[in-house]
């Protein structure tokens, strides 16, 4: 009799490991089949009690519980050079997908461009994947770069969108329903920044709730809306990483330079980095929509859109990274050099050894 063991996958698990190689896989998948379900068999989920529950009506209760989840990973205590860096990127990023997204509501024709919605532009362009920024800062930047994650992810779900929307006259959210959308985000980021237990307990709840949170919107989406949208998600996604990657450079530059800092410390790799849209990007337009159902008949558009851009950024973004490192070592600027300055305790002037030795590093 053989024995199984933990080397023999069954097919099941092949196609697991086959799909989690497609960026945004965990959330796009689960959506394609919602997608499917609510195009060929619209009533199938119409059997009530715990399944109609969850899988048909339980997008408001993912989102929060999800947002609670996300909102414990947030960590402020970080240095402060962490902390500047990653203000200033999210306020490049944020500030570029709220102008665009403005100025096609208001100077568009019907309030779009090339069929791209002002809510799939600001939803998409201020988001950004926190998994491949890490995994690209870890392999190209250094600790401080890593670090800032934990002030950028505050670009996760609805929060920056929300902002934005209701700035600029776009949306109308009454302030208890606001407060109701922002209250699991921000107790969830009391309860994870209170204890580092409940924040690692939670970080497995915010990936287990994407593929059901998937499926929910899915469910509002028709495919001919989808197919409809995917030539303007693949725009969506090349814009986000010029127009979003090129502001969240130019943010952490200005601030460099209005701090004196050393020539060969001003390393952007974590900017370019954050030029990408996460998959919990594609349930934003449906999270404004609960609440301002005026946007309700654009949610499948702008999820759509969305959700093209999510595959289209994870695609491009290590493409722009490694551009990126390469600019910055022709000129002899590193990710190495800026760690040795901020450990020396920011040192007006880098060692001429230590700008040598690291530029080596970067090289192997």
């Amino acid at each position: 009799m053989t024995v199984p063991t933990l080397d023999n996958k069954s097919s099941l698990d092949k196609v697991f490991t086959l799909l989690s190689k497609i960026p945004g896989a965990l959330m796009i998948i689960p959506l394609l089949l919602g997608a499917t379900i609510n195009t060929f068999a619209p009533g199938v989920l119409n059997v009530g009690s715990f399944a109609s529950a969850l899988f048909r009506d339980g997008t408001g209760a993912l989102l929060g519980l999800f947002f609670f989840c996300m909102g414990a990973q947030i960590n402020f205590k970080q240095t402060s050079a962490t902390l500047v860096k990653g203000a200033a990127i999210l306020t490049g990023k944020a500030f570029a997908g709220g102008v665009i997204g403005v100025l096609i509501a208001f100077y568009m024709p019907e309030g779009t461009l090339w069929g791209l919605t002002p809510l799939a532009v600001i939803a998409g362009m201020t988001n950004s994947n926190s998994a491949l920024f890490v995994a690209l800062t870890k392999q190209f930047g250094n600790s401080s770069d890593r670090g800032s994650v934990s002030v950028i992810s505050l670009n996760d779900g609805p929060f920056i969108t929300l902002i934005i929307l209701g700035t600029a006259g776009l949306a109308a959210f009454p302030l208890e329903m606001l407060i109701g959308c922002l209250l699991p985000l921000f107790l969830g980021f009391l309860v994870g920044n209170a204890s580092e237990t409940a924040r690692k307990f939670l970080s497995s709840g915010e990936a287990l709730l994407i593929p059901f949170l998937g499926f929910a919107v899915g469910r509002g989406i028709d495919f001919s809306m989808l197919l409809h949208a995917g030539l303007q998600g693949v725009v969506l996604g090349i814009a986000t990483v010029i127009i979003s990657g090129v502001a969240a450079i130019l943010f952490l530059q200005i601030v460099f330079i209005i701090t004196r800092r050393p020539r060969a410390t001003r390393n952007v790799i974590s900017a370019a980095a954050e030029a990408s849209v996460a998959g919990n990007a594609v349930a934003t337009p449906a999270a404004v929509a609960l609440l301002d159902p005026s946007y309700q008949a654009i949610v499948p558009a702008a999820t759509s859109q969305v959700a093209g851009a999510v595959i289209v950024t994870a695609l491009l973004v290590p493409v722009l990274v490694v551009a990126v490192s390469k600019w910055q070592k022709s000129r002899g600027i590193s990710p190495q050099a800026e760690e040795e300055w901020i450990i020396s305790g920011r040192s007006s002037k880098l060692p001429a050894t230590s700008c040598v030795q690291s530029t080596n590093t970067a090289d192997q």
